[in-house]
Parts: structure tokens; sequence; C-alpha cells
């Protein structure tokens, strides 16, 4: 059993299949297949089942991927705690994000960690809060973007956004200055199935009402697609509005009342996840967004 092996194993796991690991890991599609057939022949048991919709572990499959992880993680260890002892961070930082919340809030945070420690590869996942969190406990990620609250978790606030009602261009909320979410409960409703979810139907609880659901969609755009072409009217959060911005008006974004706030937060894998401990770079991670996030601490005032 080789390191290689192991290492390829993950990475079918964690990118959904043969091929998407093969480019994530810079090798040909069989030498991966290659690779997982003979782990499997050495451990005499099926790891992986190839389905319509990705690849399935089996329970051996699953239990072997736990500590193929752990395997994995302390050997890249070595290298980079001996190079943070000498006050040098390396190694690889693998975090995952919200879509609506990369560019705005991410994206800066990576780019100055990048140029601090040049020598660190960082890695970006992009799902919803149930998938960043899902990566989180099996040590895909060691940080993701998530809403808050998110009990069990180690997170550093990044920041809040608004959220807002969508409305079809020409609607007669669509000039109103706030929109109560009592009168989207009168509209078919389009519901994200991603983070915002609980968020919107918190809100409609606590206006007292039922939201009349007559579309779900997972993605952003496609829910202003359908806003856009009159199909209903749904409530999104404002760090995506490039989505309904390049609509050529066919889509009006209004406050509502009262007003709505989704807040985000950087998490870090729990202690008690297959993550374990945080590597080198995933600690220095934490301390950039802390710098930026955490109050400076009160000077005393001259005497």
């Amino acid at each position: 059993m080789r390191l290689s092996q192991l290492r390829l194993l993950v990475a079918v796991v964690d990118h959904g299949g043969f091929t998407a690991a093969a480019e994530r890991m810079g090798v040909s599609q069989p030498a991966v297949s290659r690779a997982v057939a003979s782990l499997e022949s050495e451990l005499g048991t099926r790891l992986v089942v190839r389905g319509r919709d990705g690849v399935r572990l089996t329970e051996p499959g699953r239990r072997a991927v736990a500590h193929a992880r752990e395997a994995v993680r302390h050997f890249d260890l070595v290298r980079t705690e001996v190079a943070a002892a000498t006050g040098e961070v390396t190694g690889e930082l693998r975090l995952a994000s919200l879509p609506t919340a990369t560019a705005a809030l991410l994206a800066p945070r990576i780019a100055e960690f990048t140029d601090r420690h040049p020598r660190v590869r960082v890695r970006l996942l992009e799902g919803f809060d149930r998938d960043v969190r899902a990566w989180l406990e099996r040590g895909a990620v060691e940080a993701g973007v998530v809403t808050l609250p998110a009990p069990g978790l180690d997170v550093v606030g990044l920041g809040s956004d608004e959220m807002v009602a969508l409305l079809p261009a020409g609607h007669p909320l669509a000039d109103a200055p706030a929109v109560p979410v009592s009168a989207l409960a009168k509209e078919p409703f389009i519901l994200s199935t991603g983070g915002c979810r609980p968020l919107v139907r918190h809100a409609a609880r606590q206006a007292g009402v039922e939201l009349h659901i007559a579309f779900e969609a997972a993605e952003l755009s496609a829910i202003v697609t359908m806003v856009g072409s009159g199909l209903g009217v749904s409530i999104a959060p404002t760090l995506g509005r490039g989505a309904w911005r390049n609509t050529e008006g066919a889509v009006v974004a209004r406050p509502l009342h009262p007003p709505l706030h989704r807040t985000l937060a950087l998490a870090f894998s729990p202690a008690g996840s297959e993550a374990g401990d945080l590597s080198p770079a995933a600690r220095a991670f934490r301390r950039l967004v802390r710098h930026h996030t955490e109050p400076e601490p009160a000077r005393p005032a001259p005497v």
C-alpha cells in the first residue's frame, strides 16, 4: 500500500469521480483507476462503486477513506510543521465557500494570505451551506464559509449582507420603498434550496405567514431567471446582486420590511471531526481573518 494510492483514493471521493480527480492531481484518468483498483485488490474488497451520478463508497470504502485521509494529512504535516517551526508557512490550504460570498468576502483574504505566504497552495471548493459543513466534517477542507448560527464549529465572523425581495419588472411592489414578507406570501414564491432557505422560512414564520412555494431552485441565477420571466417572486442576498444586475431590467430588487440580514462566518474543522488539528497554513489563515474581524484592544487614555 503506497501513499500515492491513498492520496488518489481521497481525491476521487473529494472531487466526485475518477476524471475530476485526475484533472486535479495532474495525472491521467487510467492512472487513477489503476491506483484505486490496485488498492482494492490489496485490501481484498471493493471500495468505490461507479454510477451515473458519480462515485459511491462502500462501507469498507468509507472506513478506508477516513484512515487514508488521516494518513495523507499526517504525512503532509511532517514537512509543513517542520517548516512552521522555522517560521515559514508552506503546504496546502483547503477552503470552501458559498458562491455568493467568494468574490466579496473570501477572495480579498485569500489574496492577502497568498501575498504573505507565497509557498502555500490554496484550493477552493464552492457549494451550498450543507456541502461546506459536510466537507468540514469529513476533513475535505479545513475552513469554509457558513451561515450563522453554526453550532459545534469554531467560527470567525466575516460580515453580513442584506436580504432583498426580487420582483419581476412592472410588479405592483416594484416601486415600493420596502416590501413586507407578508406581501410576498400572496405571490407564487421561488425558494432557494441552498443556505438561505432556513433564513427565508424563519422570516415568514416571524411575519405569521406561509409562503406559497411555486418553484424551488439551487442556483441563484436560475431563481433570477424565473423571477425575470414572471414565474414568481423570491428573496436573495445582496452579495449575489451580480446575478440580477445582468437581467437587462427584467428583475427589480427592493428592501424588505422589517430588514432581514444574513450573517456569514469562516468556520474551521471541529476538533472532533476527521480533520483533527489544523495545519500551519490553516492556523495562519485563521489569524489573518481574526485580525481583520476582531476589534483592536482599547488603548489607555493618556494621563
